[in-house]
């Protein structure tokens, strides 16, 4: 199965930009397009830089950074929920074969 691409016009540092998405990440872009855009305009203020190249350079830098924050909370999260697991399956491995002793102990003093 094909996801079909559709021509989207966005807006990035004043310049209109043809791209081609699914039809259901339209809005998804055109958002982050306005985020693009609103870092480049408060990057160009903090700074007083003039051009795109440079903010677009620490802009596209700082993103990057950004992401691999994330990856790194996603995987540490990922691990801690993995461990979590491995001792809830261990509690519950503990409490059957508690409730089998027990049952066997039960099930020999009706004999």
């Amino acid at each position: 199965m094909s996801v079909e691409l559709q021509p989207v016009d966005i807006e990035v540092f004043g310049r209109l930009i043809r791209v081609n998405c699914p039809e259901e990440q339209k809005k998804d872009l055109h958002e982050a397009a306005e985020e693009l855009n609103q870092r480049f305009q408060d990057f160009k203020m903090r700074t007083k830089a003039i051009g795109t190249e440079q903010p677009a350079f620490f802009i596209a830098l700082n993103l990057c950074y950004e992401l691999n924050q994330e990856k790194k909370k996603a995987c540490s999260f990922v691990s801690s929920m993995d461990e979590r697991m491995k001792l809830l399956h261990k509690i519950i491995d503990d409490a059957l074969c508690d409730q089998v002793a027990v049952s066997k102990i039960a099930a020999s003093s009706f004999e």
